[in-house]
C-alpha cells in the first residue's frame, strides 16, 4: 500500500513536470505576450497544475471505487485516536463551512471589496464560491456514494462525495488569501497560511464527526482550491496579452 501511494505520488509529480514543461514551450513559441506573467507565476503555476492532478487522481479512485480499504482504514485510526470530549470543537469547526456562516462572509468580502472598487477580487471571491457550490451539488447528484456508516454520526443533506463543506471553504478562503495577496503582497504567506489552515480544520472536522470519507474531503479540497486558482491565473496570463 505504501508503495503503491509513492509510485501514485510520483506519477502526479512526473505528470506536473510534463504539463509545466509543455505550457513553457508553449508561452516560448507562441506566446511570447505571457512571458512577464510566466515568470511572475513561475512557482504558483506548478502548485496548481498538482492541485488539479490531485484532485484528478483522487475523483477517478473514487469513481473506480479503489480507495475503499484505505478510507476505512483511516477514518478507523481517527475514530480511534481522537478523543470524543474534542467533538464539540470540532462540530464548531464544522460550522465554519456552513452556508450559515460562508453566506454572511461571502456577502461581505464580496461587498467590501467592491466597495473598494476591487472589481476582479470582488469577481474572484463570488464566481469561486458561487461555482464551488454548483460543483457540489452536481457532483453529489451524479456520484452518490454512500457516507460512511462506520459509527453513529449526524446526518447530513446529499451523497459523501465530495465533501461539500470542505470545497466550498477552500474555494472561499483561497479566492479571498488570492485577492488579498494580489492588494497586499506583504500579506501573502500571512491570508495563504490562514486559507490552508481553516481548510484542512474543516477538511479533518468531517473525518473526527465520521460523515466523510477521507478520499472527499481531498479531493473536495483539491478541487475548492483549483478553481480560483485556475481563475486567478487565467486573468493574470489573459491580461499580459489581451
Amino acid at each position: 500500500m505504501t508503495l503503491e501511494a509513492i509510485l501514485d505520488f510520483g506519477k502526479l509529480v512526473l505528470i506536473v513536470a510534463g504539463l509545466y514543461a509543455a505550457f513553457a514551450l508553449y508561452v516560448a513559441r507562441r506566446q511570447p505576450g505571457w512571458t512577464v506573467a510566466f515568470e511572475r507565476r513561475q512557482l504558483a503555476l506548478p502548485w496548481a497544475l498538482l492541485v488539479v492532478a490531485a484532485g484528478v487522481k483522487v475523483t477517478e479512485d473514487v469513481l473506480w471505487a479503489e480507495s475503499g480499504p484505505v478510507d476505512r482504514a483511516v477514518l478507523m485510526f481517527i475514530r480511534n485516536v481522537v478523543p470524543d470530549a474534542w467533538h464539540p470543537a470540532f462540530a464548531a469547526i464544522t460550522f465554519s463551512g456552513s452556508a450559515a456562516v460562508l453566506v454572511p462572509l461571502t456577502l461581505l468580502a464580496v461587498a467590501g471589496l467592491w466597495w473598494r472598487k476591487h472589481r476582479f477580487e470582488a469577481g474572484l471571491v463570488a464566481v469561486a464560491t458561487l461555482g464551488g457550490a454548483g460543483i457540489v451539488y452536481v457532483v453529489k447528484m451524479l456520484v452518490g456514494r454512500e457516507r460512511p456508516h462506520l459509527w453513529a454520526t449526524q446526518w447530513y443533506w446529499g451523497s459523501s462525495f465530495p465533501s461539500g463543506h470542505t470545497l466550498v471553504v477552500a474555494a472561499f478562503a483561497t479566492a479571498l488569501a488570492l485577492g488579498i495577496a494580489r492588494l497586499w503582497p506583504a500579506a501573502r504567506n500571512a491570508v495563504v497560511s490562514a486559507a490552508f489552515i481553516w481548510t484542512l480544520l474543516v477538511a479533518w472536522s468531517r473525518l473526527v464527526l465520521g460523515v466523510h470519507w477521507p478520499t472527499d474531503v481531498l479531493a473536495a479540497a483539491c478541487i475548492g482550491a483549483a478553481l480560483p486558482l485556475a481563475i486567478s491565473l487565467g486573468y493574470e496570463f489573459r491580461r499580459e496579452n489581451p
